[in-house]
């Protein structure tokens, strides 16, 4: 039998002589009132304390014995600066696009090796209790010292800046990837090290399969404090060793007194030392499937 149509000639999907009801079309998807309201709470608290914060500074900076410049006048000064980070003059004159990327160099291949140096000697002092018991009072008196205390003693062994800055970065930054991979390693439960011992893992299957996993939150929780101590450490250690980095440019900036240009750096520093956090706290929740700390 012949499925009836309708009058222009369209085929009716129905039963009985009723017409099915006909498709709606897909429609965009809509943003509704209450997700704009989650936006505004989480983007305008920020921006008002921001523009209250720079309202008082223009105020409190404005007069004519202010040791600050305001930051209208901040903008203005470096207004060179701020919209070509990539000039390359030579040397050192350059933009800070290329101090800042020479800076992350440095923390990226310092802070990788705290990474892994870090991991490794935290598993050990958390899996043998010898160990802990001879390593850990000698790691709670290095992890006090200061970073630039490093500098000179770095300086007289590798004789170079750029080897010297990569290992204060790396000494001032494997403490705490250290201190809480023991701590994970330590609260992994009894019954895991039972299942492994039933299954006869061998110690690099216990090492990859049930240590790691389970100590992961406090693996990135340690690893998230040591990032930000490497960009700290890497600023100030680059304003005394020279050459092209983002500490440097804030010295140079100094002995020069561009105090607007130290402004901007730092305002520069503290986005890429947030973007930082943000990338590992970011990995930690991808790798331990959000039961790491945001």
């Amino acid at each position: 039998m012949a499925s009836p149509t309708t009058l222009d000639g369209k085929v009716s999907l129905g039963t009985g002589g009723r017409d099915a009801a006909p498709v709606k079309a897909r429609s965009l998807p809509r943003i509704s009132g209450k997700g704009l309201a989650k936006v505004a709470a989480m983007v305008l608290p920020p921006l008002v304390v921001l523009a209250g914060f720079l309202l008082f500074w223009e105020v409190a900076c404005s007069h004519p014995g202010a040791g600050l410049p305001p930051p209208s006048r901040v903008v203005s000064e470096a207004w060179p600066i701020i919209v070509d980070p990539f000039f390359d003059n030579g040397g050192t004159d350059k933009g800070l696009f290329w101090h800042i990327s020479a800076s992350l160099q440095r923390v990226a291949l310092g802070f990788a090796l705290a990474a892994i140096g870090g991991i490794l000697l935290g598993t050990l002092v958390g899996q043998s209790e010898w160990a802990m018991r001879g390593l850990d009072p000698i790691f709670q008196v290095l992890r006090t010292i200061p970073p630039l205390a490093w500098l000179p003693l770095s300086l007289a062994a590798f004789r170079d800046g750029q080897p010297s800055a990569i290992f204060v970065i790396f000494i001032t930054s494997i403490w705490p990837i250290i201190i809480n991979t023991a701590v994970g390693i330590r609260n992994i439960p009894q019954d895991y090290r039972n299942v492994a011992a039933v299954v006869r893992l061998n110690p690099l299957e216990f090492f990859f399969k049930i240590m790691l996993p389970s100590a992961a939150p406090y693996i990135f929780t340690g690893l998230r404090i040591g990032v930000g101590l490497s960009w700290l450490a890497i600023v100030a250690a680059e304003m005394l060793i020279g050459g092209v980095g983002i500490g440097f440019f804030i010295w140079d900036a100094w002995n020069s007194s561009h105090i607007s240009e130290i402004i901007v750096a730092l305002v520069y520093v503290g986005v890429i030392g947030f973007i930082l956090d943000r990338l590992v706290a970011g990995l930690g929740r991808l790798v331990t499937r959000g039961t790491s700390a945001a």
